[in-house]
């Protein structure tokens, strides 16, 4: 199945909805003391999710067109937001940055968060070295623990797409990473959240950047240093991993920080980051003076 959060458009309240194909059905049409939010629908655990899976079978709820909405980011009040970096050889060869042997990984504020189709804006002094990076994001169904690489696919939800943008300049001046991930707006995700039943195999998805028209991330997740199952295993090792914990598992090369001439997101610019099977995330960007 597929969720998102949508707004109606003169509303700032999110309403959780499945979606099929260019329809949304809301949730809370489905059932009268349905979730308001994936969150709580994870919370509820496997029974609530599928009742709401036979409540879309009984094909009695309205469908409204995805048209008439905007899209809230497809995690609203996760637990934890974790990120990995130098995950994909290419990326860390081309910041001149060494992949360890463990994985690197840093927290993401929630302000970061932010929806698909949605405006970005940064204020000109604080960054003109604004990148993209796609990112394959996984989020946790149950509380995972000391959980082998074997089992640790069983303790996903679902997945998302994450544009992990990044004030490059920040990054390479200070020792931590994340004040310079987490503007506010800086962690786009969405459109979608698909359950995991729909993609059996993480490590096999077409994973891309478009930005004002240009192709410049083209890879799979194939190519991921480590694994979803073992990015899930080591972080669990040192603390319980809760329901609706966004794990962002790193990005593939290209980034416009290594480009000749580089790449930085511009006023105007549009970046759309893909994933197969997930669906295209798409951010508008404004500098200001």
């Amino acid at each position: 199945m597929r969720f998102a959060h949508l707004n109606v458009r003169d509303s700032e309240t999110p309403l959780l909805a499945v979606i099929d194909g260019e329809e949304a059905i809301l949730v809370r049409d489905l059932l009268s003391s349905g979730p308001n939010t994936l969150q709580e629908l994870i919370a509820g655990g496997d029974d609530l999710l599928q009742r709401v899976r036979d409540a879309v079978t009984e094909d009695l709820a309205p469908r409204h067109p995805l048209g008439g909405f905007s899209f809230g980011s497809a995690v609203i009040d996760p637990p934890a937001i974790l990120a990995v970096g130098l995950n994909y050889s290419a990326h860390s060869s081309e910041l001149g940055l060494k992949t360890d042997k463990a994985p690197t990984v840093f927290t993401l504020w929630p302000n970061s968060l932010a929806g698909h189709d949605r405006t970005l804006s940064w204020p000109r002094r604080l960054s003109e070295s604004v990148d993209y990076e796609a990112e394959l994001g996984v989020i946790i169904g149950r509380p995972a623990k000391d959980v082998s690489p074997e089992d640790a696919l069983s303790t996903v939800w679902g997945y998302t797409a994450v544009n992990d943008i990044t004030a490059r300049d920040i990054q390479f001046a200070e020792a931590q990473w994340s004040r310079c991930k987490s503007f506010d707006g800086f962690t786009p995700t969405g459109p979608f959240v698909v359950t995991a039943d729909e993609i059996p195999d993480p490590q096999a998805l077409h994973i891309w950047t478009v930005v004002d028209g240009q192709t410049v991330q083209d890879a799979s997740t194939a190519q991921m240093v480590r694994s979803v199952a073992t990015l899930v295993s080591h972080l669990s090792t040192s603390v319980t991993l809760l329901p609706g914990t966004l794990i962002s598992t790193g990005s593939p090369g290209g980034a416009g920080y290594s480009r000749d001439p580089q790449i930085f997101l511009r006023d105007g610019s549009t970046v759309t980051v893909g994933l197969e099977g997930i669906g295209e995330l798409t951010t508008h960007c404004r500098i200001l003076d």
